[in-house]
């Protein structure tokens, strides 16, 4: 695939444990089941895939089964990131190998407010491992998780070096014009958003994918209004976004990821647990949340 190619709805898609911490093989193609008819791609094994919780080995076997249920349907492209070059490329090479159709990577975490020196050279390491074509390298622009941040100078840096995408998680609408002007002269780059909490205004100025935690949930939801939006039904993206925004603060009523699957599990889908230190959550929290969505008639 070529980096234009990544667009829609996109789900970070969750991974799946059992209660002792094991992948949950049935869970994890669970959940792909559920979300496959209403999607346009995956982007596994970042935040909400818990990667950063998984030993190396336990991310590639997670990819191999998101891969393989797939099946082609949609593109995957993988979320390879790590706090250090070497493991993230190795997680690059292995996703190009196991059928990915390319790979993300946030900057290195844990080593906060590195000179934009010593992220372009992480980056140049990966995009010379694996770019080509049809495999596109993406940059996941999270400032606030990796505490390093990709600026518009370093985007087109990066962009002239043979990067294609970026997935921006930064919440900044304005950022996102610049991130757009830095690569405006790459016609095959793809700038795409990393919420659903601003959808609307990102595809007005531009977007043309997301990745959205939401998908996971209510893939249904998010097809509706990137449907609406490109039917240009100003009226219903606005509606839905404010009933996204509803939703989204649900999910903010404790940790966002054991509330997913719980909600998952809720609606009937076996989608085991997250990974510790994450804990399922409670009765109480539980019956709140599913108090709240079936007030917005989503339960």
């Amino acid at each position: 695939m070529k980096a234009v190619e990544f667009t829609g709805i996109i789900p970070p898609v969750l991974s799946s444990f059992e209660s002792d911490g094991k992948i949950y093989e049935k869970g994890i193609r669970e959940i792909i089941k559920f979300t496959l008819p209403h999607v346009n791609g995956y982007y596994p094994i970042g935040t909400y895939g818990c990667g950063p919780l998984m030993s190396i080995e336990e991310r590639k076997r997670a990819l191999e089964i998101i891969l393989d249920e797939v099946n082609g349907k949609v593109p995957v492209v993988a979320h390879v990131g790590t706090a250090d070059t070497v493991t993230t490329v190795e997680l690059a090479k292995h996703a190009k190998k196991s059928g990915a159709q390319g790979v993300g990577a946030i900057c290195p975490y844990y080593s906060p407010h590195l000179p934009e020196d010593y992220l372009f050279s992480h980056f140049a390491a990966l995009i010379d491992a694996v770019n080509e074509e049809e495999f596109p390298v993406y940059v996941y622009n999270n400032p606030h998780l990796s505490q390093n941040t990709v600026t518009p100078a370093l985007l087109k840096r990066l962009a002239e070096y043979g990067l294609r995408g970026l997935k921006d998680s930064s919440f900044d609408l304005v950022n996102f014009y610049f991130f757009q002007e830095a690569v405006t002269e790459y016609s095959d780059f793809n700038v795409i958003i990393g919420t659903e909490a601003i959808f609307a205004g990102a595809f007005d100025a531009g977007a043309t994918g997301c990745v959205c935690g939401m998908a996971n949930i209510y893939p249904e939801l998010l097809a509706e209004i990137y449907e609406a939006h490109k039917a240009g039904n100003k009226e219903e993206v606005q509606r839905l976004q404010r009933l996204i925004l509803e939703v989204r603060q649900i999910t903010k009523l404790g940790p966002t990821v054991p509330i997913m699957h719980a909600i998952l599990r809720a609606r009937g889908i076996d989608a085991g647990y997250s990974r510790s230190p994450y804990k399922d959550i409670n009765e109480t929290l539980l019956q709140k949340v599913l108090g709240e969505l079936k007030a917005l008639k989503l339960f």
